[in-house]
């Protein structure tokens, strides 16, 4: 009986999930997976059987390592303000590595496996938005729905990040010059929201 190589399949999951999400290559063919991790393409087969199993095995494991990021992040103890601050430090560095996961999440959207798994955080929702009414009646926020402030918040971080390839194009920054804009923006965010 042969045994399983981990870690030429979990080499395989990594560079996929690089290609797709850090590259933007939500197409990339099980041949340039191979390539691009070094091993052969029946290797990849072997392990996943298709590039489209390999795909929703790396989208799955990638989004519920981002989602228990933040709910170590919404279920801390941490003051409010801290806890907002971060909130932000987390999803645009998390989004910065893998900006394309959120497109993919965007095209994705009226996918049941997508939207399902978005119905199942509701209670944790539901908590925050608790969290963030209480802040509104203490007079620490600007009173809104809270929902609505959810929504600031979420297009305040997302938005640069999805269209960075754009917004570089315009401001012609590089990578690093744009990385840098993104790390001053997590402060203005705060201070936007906290004014």
């Amino acid at each position: 009986m042969s045994t399983r190589d981990t870690g030429t399949e979990q080499l395989i999951r990594d560079t996929a999930k690089h290609l797709f999400f850090a590259e933007g290559k939500l197409h990339a063919t099980t041949q340039e997976i191979a390539d691009a991790a070094g091993v052969n393409r029946t290797l990849v087969n072997y392990y996943f059987r298709s590039r489209d199993i390999l795909f929703d095995q790396v989208f799955n494991e990638a989004q519920e390592v981002f989602s228990s990021t933040l709910d170590e992040v919404f279920e801390s103890s941490m003051p409010f303000k801290e806890k907002i601050r971060n909130l932000i430090n987390v999803f645009i560095e998390e989004t910065t590595q893998y900006p394309y996961r959120q497109l993919f999440i965007i095209t994705e959207m009226n996918r049941d496996l997508v939207l399902y798994s978005k119905r199942s955080r509701v209670n944790k929702v539901k908590s925050f938005i608790e969290e963030i009414q209480l802040e509104m009646d203490n007079g620490e926020l600007r009173k809104m729905d809270p929902r609505q402030f959810i929504i600031n918040l979420f297009s305040l971080m997302a938005h640069p990040l999805i269209t960075a390839p754009l917004q570089q194009a315009i401001f012609g920054m590089n990578d690093d010059e744009y990385a840098k804009l993104m790390e001053e923006r997590k402060e203005l965010i705060f201070e936007t929201i906290f004014r």
